[in-house]
């Protein structure tokens, strides 16, 4: 592992001079059989795969175009799980749209409240305390790992890995442990408000949020031990699914799958927010942007994301844990049982919501997927006029055609796994 520098920041080279082109034998014999007409005839065969189907990772239907079983052509076809969150937000008040766009992309929900809290406060010109910026981060982060972690076992599954399953899920647990001490909510926590969280830690999170971010390096140097020596695992991985960083940029490919192919992009760092400007951690990037790359960069982020966490935990700030501006933040609990100002103001916000003044704003955050976007336009109501997601699933599916075009039906479930799409985000 070397380091390279990009875009002004340090960034991490995952590169594995040793490696060995193990599927180019299998494709060059299957293509030469296809092209002299031994054992195969030269008709293109269609075939569906999904869109219920337990390697599509969700509703997703896979159009195939197959001469023998080498991959022609690949059509997507999504819409199958089409939920409507977006137009539904436009009937919603600003405070209510939270829980419908947490249910986007399922695995990331502290990333959909993110993006769309930072458009509004954007929208109302408020500052978030320091305080609230670093719980978010710590959350953010932690919901990095569950994701990659989810990611992991399920994509380890469909290679036929079924430990990395039940480990994976296993240290998912402690994750969604500490959501539910915080929130008092494992998924779709609504942690995140208008101006900072919802509440502060409890007592007993920072101590067990630094034992779990002592114990994951341990278990990702497991993780590694299991896969990195196995055969069928580096055979399923290594050289399959290449494409060049310039076809990915040309698709507007984000998040890990375009640091696989060593472009250290990353928004944290070109475009910090929530004070990830004050956290040192490097950008992993892979060298040939394989799916090995994909799944090498993947884990380096979970290290960088212990990191992170832990320097949030030791310079977490004093103060406030949400803005004290009084038109969008409800009160504190403790103040509706002696103050009748504090009852009507909740009151009023919650029933009525707040105004945010005519505009429209774009927000972009680092998702675990790649970047995640939020447009909001305000038209001076206490309702959105119009809220759209830019969801790093819906933009990388383009990709899945170019990984798996020229190569065999194998690999296709390989580079859908590596791919890591969510439907829910995809057909928002």
């Amino acid at each position: 592992m070397s380091e390279a520098q990009g875009n002004g920041s340090t960034s991490t080279a995952l590169s594995d001079p040793t490696r060995i082109p193990y599927r180019e034998r299998e494709r060059s014999v299957t293509l030469e059989r296809i092209e002299s007409g031994e054992d195969l005839h030269s008709e293109l065969l269609t075939i569906n795969i999904g869109p219920h189907h337990p390697a599509t990772h969700g509703v997703l239907r896979l159009l195939c175009t197959l001469e023998g079983e080498v991959v022609r052509d690949v059509v997507p076809i999504v819409g199958y799980v089409h939920t409507g969150i977006e137009k539904s937000c436009e009937q919603q008040q600003y405070w209510k749209v939270i829980p419908f766009v947490e249910r986007m992309d399922y695995l990331s929900y502290y990333f959909n409240a993110m993006a769309y809290c930072t458009a509004v406060e954007r929208l109302l010109e408020i500052e978030v305390p320091p305080r609230a910026q670093y719980l978010r981060v710590i959350h953010l982060e932690l919901n990095r790992i569950a994701s990659h972690l989810f990611w992991l076992a399920t994509a380890a599954l469909d290679i036929g890995a079924i430990t990395m399953l039940w480990w994976g899920l296993r240290d998912r647990e402690h994750v969604m442990d500490l959501f539910e001490m915080s929130s008092g909510q494992r998924m779709h926590t609504r942690y995140f408000q208008i101006g900072g969280v919802i509440e502060d830690i409890p007592p007993g999170f920072e101590r067990k949020c630094r034992d779990f971010c002592a114990l994951l390096p341990t278990r990702l140097d497991q993780y590694e031990a299991l896969l990195d020596q196995n055969e069928i695992w580096l055979q399923r991985l290594k050289h399959t699914g290449e494409v060049p960083a310039e076809r990915l940029l040309a698709l507007g490919v984000t998040g890990p799958l375009l640091r696989a192919a060593g472009v250290p992009w990353d928004l944290r760092k070109t475009m910090p927010y929530s004070s990830y400007d004050h956290f040192d951690f490097k950008i992993p990037v892979g060298t040939v942007g394989d799916n090995y790359d994909r799944y090498r960069v993947r884990l380096a982020e979970m290290r960088e994301s212990v990191r992170i966490v832990e320097q949030a935990l030791d310079g977490l700030p004093e103060g406030p844990y949400i803005t004290g501006n009084r038109k969008v933040a409800l009160p504190p609990r403790h103040e509706l049982a002696t103050s009748m100002e504090a009852l009507i103001h909740h009151f009023k916000l919650v029933t009525e919501g707040f105004r945010v003044p005519p505009g429209e704003v774009y927000s972009a955050i680092e998702s675990p997927r790649g970047e995640l976007g939020c447009f909001v336009l305000a038209d001076g109501s206490a309702k959105p006029a119009r809220v759209h997601m830019r969801d790093p699933s819906f933009v990388n599916l383009q990709a899945l055609p170019e990984m798996a075009r020229g190569g065999l039906i194998a690999d296709l479930i390989a580079c859908v796994a590596m791919l890591d799409p969510i439907l829910g985000g995809i057909d928002r």
